[in-house]
């Protein structure tokens, strides 16, 4: 999954102090529920994003746990008043532990 380039759109990156900025975040992934089948008749694994984390200079500010009822290529837009400047880390977490993470950053003024 290292491939894989989540597409991350901040609405603006310079923010005065007390602001809003809203973020949107796109992953591509196919969050294969396991209740499927292939061509054979055998049960396709569960493969799922099951967290999603988005982190200002380490401290969470917005998370989620995804179950297998969430669509193919997950999709998150939400409102953040950034207190401070820093590094936006965005980090889902798959089933199997594997993880796509993906940074941004943002300056208060």
């Amino acid at each position: 999954m290292a491939d894989v380039k989540p597409r991350i759109k901040l609405d603006k990156k310079d923010v005065a102090q007390g602001g809003v900025i809203e973020v949107k975040t796109l992953v591509s992934h196919t969050m294969e529920s396991g209740q499927r089948k292939d061509k054979d008749g055998k049960t396709i694994p569960r493969k799922i994003l099951n967290t999603f984390i988005c982190d200002l200079n380490g401290k969470t500010i917005f998370s989620a746990d995804l179950e297998s009822a969430v669509s193919a290529n997950p999709y998150f837009q939400f409102k953040l008043k950034p207190e401070e400047s820093g590094t936006l880390t965005f980090t889902w977490i798959d089933d199997d532990g594997s993880k796509i993470q993906a940074t941004e950053q943002i300056k208060v003024s």
